[in-house]
């Protein structure tokens, strides 16, 4: 498992390597939730996920991706928002050994 570092900022974009993946992620707040993007070499996986508590993001492996996102409230069981990114609210991979 390894946890990605975030802002408490509304709307960001940022570069990382996955389980040798060349990730770039965006996470953004709107009215109805906060969702996330996930592209490997700018090639979309999964877009306009909405970001759940303990859920995972991808969910399917015929995507490609190989391991898993998902947030973690450290406070409790509320779904995530910007304001806590990075303290309360974690986003974590998930790598494949992790999931079975």
């Amino acid at each position: 498992m390894k946890t990605i570092p975030l802002s408490s900022v509304p709307s960001q974009k940022l570069s990382t390597l996955l389980g040798g993946q060349n990730c770039q992620l965006k996470v953004y707040q709107k009215s109805t939730g906060m969702y996330l993007d996930l592209y490997v070499n700018n090639v979309p996986i999964v877009t306009g996920v909405i970001a759940r508590d303990r859920v995972l993001v991808v969910r399917q492996s015929y995507l490609g991706f190989v391991g898993d996102l998902s947030f973690f409230d450290t406070q409790g069981v509320a779904d995530p928002t910007y304001d806590g990114l990075g303290a309360r609210y974690q986003l974590v991979y998930l790598e494949a050994s992790d999931l079975t």
